[in-house]
């Protein structure tokens, strides 16, 4: 039995409008053309749906107990339509991102402000977290998409490249660092360093090694988040190196962030999102934006 959406939708503007004249002209088709659908509806179920006569029409037994299912059949396909089609215009929808914590107190929130200007029904919903993590939540489709730097051996997690950014040497006001015309890497390790733990200085220390053959001191302290190293930056227990988008809490703590020399080490970030699973309209639309806000800039 192949009953068709357009014979559903004739049945309906009949049963609510009482004649073929004006259900015609509710549907824009001809009169003749609304006959057919509703005589072809009939010829498939097998039974009258409607009594005619000269003046109007009537449904008939079986047509009022059907009526009452297709209106209900339409109004949740209207309803499903009309959600996709919200969804698509970006006049609802939801995006998940995680973001390291630094990233998310710094970076990510004026991106989001921007997009919400242009976009106000989207909901935007930021998991702050540790790096290993963030990627992590993209990697178990927790989040649409995380942010985070460049990884090896990943595996069921598209990577799409979003910027690159080179190392800081961030100290006190007043640091011997600051007398420098240019600072090292050398220069930076000769003082208390305190460093981020796991990845992130691993992956460090081997670039170091590979462009330069410099070894890196054990660190004076290792800490989870980089705001964590500013402050104990800040309180005068050693030097840090860090990345540009840091520079707001670099800032807000009254730090002096310079490129770091000896070599010029940089660091790529990635969008990343579950392999082979395609993106809602507005992770789209965000990822899009952040593109344009983010990945053009120049550090």
């Amino acid at each position: 039995m192949d009953v068709t959406l357009r014979q559903l939708r004739a049945f309906a503007a009949l049963a609510r409008t009482g004649g073929f004249t004006r259900a015609a002209e509710s549907l824009h088709i001809t009169q003749s053309a609304l006959s057919g659908l509703i005589k072809e509806l009939e010829t498939q179920l097998g039974v009258r749906l409607v009594d005619r006569s000269t003046r109007r029409i009537q449904l008939s037994e079986v047509g009022r107990e059907f009526h009452s299912v297709v209106t209900r059949v339409l109004r949740d396909l209207d309803g499903a339509l009309e959600n996709i089609d919200n969804l698509k215009r970006l006049r609802r929808g939801i995006v998940r991102i995680a973001a390291p914590q630094l990233m998310a107190s710094t970076l990510i929130p004026e991106v989001i402000a921007g997009f919400r200007k242009i976009h106000p029904d989207i909901q935007i919903h930021l998991m702050d977290c540790a790096v290993e993590n963030a990627i992590a939540q993209a990697v178990r489709g927790e989040v649409d998409i995380s942010i985070g730097p460049h990884r090896e051996g990943l595996t069921d997690v598209a990577a799409d490249p979003l910027f690159e950014v080179p190392f800081m040497a961030v100290f006190p006001p007043g640091h011997p660092l600051d007398n420098l015309k240019t600072i090292g890497w050398a220069d930076l390790m000769r003082h208390p360093m305190i460093a981020l733990q796991g990845q992130f200085t691993d992956q460090l220390a081997m670039d170091l090694q590979k462009q330069s053959s410099l070894t890196p001191a054990r660190p004076s302290h290792e800490v989870t988040f980089m705001s964590t190293a500013l402050s104990m930056v800040n309180a005068g227990l050693g030097v840090t190196a860090g990345l540009p988008y840091a520079q707001h809490l670099v800032d807000l703590y009254g730090l002096r962030a310079r490129l770091l020399h000896a070599p010029v080490i940089r660091r790529q970030f990635f969008i990343y999102s579950r392999l082979h699973a395609s993106l809602s309209p507005a992770a789209e639309a965000f990822v899009q934006y952040l593109h344009k806000h983010v990945g053009l800039r120049e550090w």
